[in-house]
């Protein structure tokens, strides 16, 4: 089988995606009912290379983990042609340049440390400059990408003689005043709400992000990303922000962080904004979807992982976001960075298994999916690969299949959902799309050399779902009738239900054609009085089948039956030795 790379409204879709080592199947198929593809909420940006949703909620969203700008820039053509809504960089602020600025991910370096602001400016020696951050965002507008940038407001570097003096000065003139007083207490009960907001959680200095004067040196930054072409932020560890009705310090602030910061930066109501909630121990997701727009959704991504491991792609685990009551405003994903590095899923996941469970969550209606691009020539045995920021991650982001499912994803978008385990088999999920009322289209042709990958490239309207006859049980026997009864069924045909029934029509109109180029004989009609009981096949023939009756319109008997020709007998070839 092959996937084809465009996915378009009203082509009926299919795919599948096999993970080999596990031997679970997702299978994925979508028919939209729109004709236009140009209603208010599914409007999709149908140029002759790409096809984006207008929207990054409706799309994907690509993870460049620790890729510097010029990379990302470089990148920017595959990764629009890979279906991608949206790209997110790592963080781009001013960081603590650990081990003389070694570029290692992990050991002559640190790939954590642009986590480890030291003020809240563009630009930082792992990543880039500011003027190479606006390049790359005009490079991604060219493409139709949207850029969201990963920020930091809840914390500094550990090593705070390194912390600049204007975000000092910001925070109230000292370190003292930059950060809460409860920093110097660390971070142990997360259920413990002004705990969790005001502690130091893992070392990192928790900034008082009340205080105003911070808030509005913190805007700016958020300003100066957008007048360079940044269309979102993600914010880490954005649950220990506290939110309005949270309990705080007494300091005289007020916490209206999310408030300010959704509201008043620059062009806030074309912004796509989530936060980093890591789920359990009283994380308050749905009152941080209603304060920031969106979370992460890192439960379902668990389970995700989950069921792909164990080989156990249930219907309820499948489709169950564990949200509870909250609004599915969520970015989803299969793993995170965190995953892969904190929680040690580069060895305990293949990259394979990691696109099946990405066929998976992108396939589905809701939620925005986050396709974390793991190191460059990593493996389950090398968790850092060449081990190099800057560079660009594994090809994984643009294999075949993810490509595939992506545009499929653009394709459904506004369509309803079903999710079901074929013949109650938990090893393979159906995840289907839309209604009736498409078009499509069936046609056969020899497979010569590479027949199917010409006719993919070159049909743009659509995708191509092609599959060899003789692998396909439902359209192959040996005289072809079941071919020819697919190929033919028209407005008036009626399929036989399970208990034996027929079916209503499932099409409202047909139309088909022989081939125009495949010169036929015309056929030799013989005219009988009668007929021989036993009907003999011509020399080298065998009869398939063999069907009598009486025609209802004209009322004679008639006889139809199919010939074959035996297979030529495999010639046999006597060797001689000679000595």
């Amino acid at each position: 089988m092959k996937d084809g790379d465009y996915l378009f409204k009203r082509i009926l879709s299919g795919l599948l995606v096999s993970a080999m080592l596990t031997g679970s199947v997702v299978y994925l198929t979508g028919c939209s009912n729109s004709q236009n593809g140009s209603d208010d909420n599914t409007s999709t940006n149908t140029s002759t290379e790409y096809a984006h949703a207008d929207k990054i909620d409706n799309g994907t969203i690509l993870q460049c983990f620790s890729w510097d700008f010029n990379t990302i820039k470089e990148s920017m053509a595959d990764i629009a042609a890979s279906g991608y809504t949206a790209l997110q960089t790592s963080p781009i602020n001013a960081c603590l340049e650990g081990e003389n600025g070694g570029m290692q991910l992990y050991g002559d370096g640190k790939w954590y440390y642009h986590y480890q602001p030291t003020d809240f400016k563009i630009g930082n020696y792992q990543l880039g400059t500011r003027d190479e951050f606006k390049a790359m965002c005009d490079e991604a507008e060219k493409y139709g990408i949207k850029v969201i940038v990963d920020v930091i407001a809840n914390h500094t570097t550990p090593t705070t003689s390194a912390v600049s003096q204007d975000l000092i000065d910001a925070g109230g003139g000292s370190l003292d005043t930059l950060y809460h007083k409860n920093n110097a207490y660390d971070l142990n009960d997360f259920s413990n709400r002004l705990a969790c907001t005001t502690y130091k959680m893992g070392g990192l200095p928790d900034i008082n992000t009340e205080r105003t004067s911070f808030q509005d040196y913190f805007i700016e930054y958020l300003n100066d990303c957008v007048a360079c072409g940044a269309d979102g932020f993600r914010y880490d560890t954005a649950k220990h922000i506290g939110l309005p009705d949270d309990p705080k310090e007494d300091d005289g602030f007020t916490n209206n962080f999310w408030q300010r910061v959704i509201t008043e930066v620059n062009n806030a109501d074309n912004l796509f904004i989530y936060g980093e909630v890591l789920q359990g121990n009283n994380e308050r997701i749905a009152d941080y979807i209603e304060a920031i727009g969106h979370t992460t959704a890192s439960t379902y991504g668990s389970k995700i992982r989950g069921a792909i491991t164990n080989n156990t792609l249930s219907k309820g685990t499948v489709s169950d976001y564990w949200l509870g009551d909250a609004p599915l405003n969520m970015v989803t994903w299969v793993e995170s960075h965190d995953n892969y590095i904190n929680d040690g899923n580069w060895y305990n996941m293949t990259k394979e298994q990691v696109i099946l469970g990405w066929a998976v969550i992108t396939a589905r209606k809701d939620g925005t999916p986050l396709f974390f691009d793991r190191p460059y020539y990593s493996s389950v045995e090398n968790e850092w690969g060449m081990n190099r920021i800057g560079t660009e991650g594994d090809d994984m982001y643009k294999d075949k299949s993810v490509k595939a499912v992506n545009f499929f994803r653009t394709a459904m978008i506004g369509e309803d959902e079903n999710i079901v385990n074929p013949n109650s088999d938990s090893t393979a999920v159906m995840i289907e799309r839309g209604t009736k009322g498409a078009w499509h289209i069936h046609f056969v042709v020899n497979e010569i050399g590479d027949t199917a990958s010409i006719m993919q490239k070159a049909w743009k309207k659509g995708g191509i779902y092609a599959v060899e006859i003789r692998n396909e049980p439902k359209v192959y026997d040996e005289d072809f009738s079941k071919l020819a009864a697919y190929m033919t069924k028209d407005e008036h045909t009626k399929e036989i239900k399970k208990d034996g029934t027929p079916a209503k029509p499932r099409l409202k109109e047909t139309s088909y054609n022989t081939s125009r180029n495949m010169p036929l004989k015309k056929p030799h009609v013989d005219k009988l009085v009668r007929w021989k009981n036993e009907v003999r096949p011509r020399k080298g023939y065998y009869i398939i089948s063999i069907h009598e009756g009486i025609n209802p319109v004209t009322g004679f008997k008639y006889r139809r039956y199919t010939m074959a020709r035996f297979p030529e007998p495999k010639r046999k070839v006597q060797l001689k030795r000679r000595i």
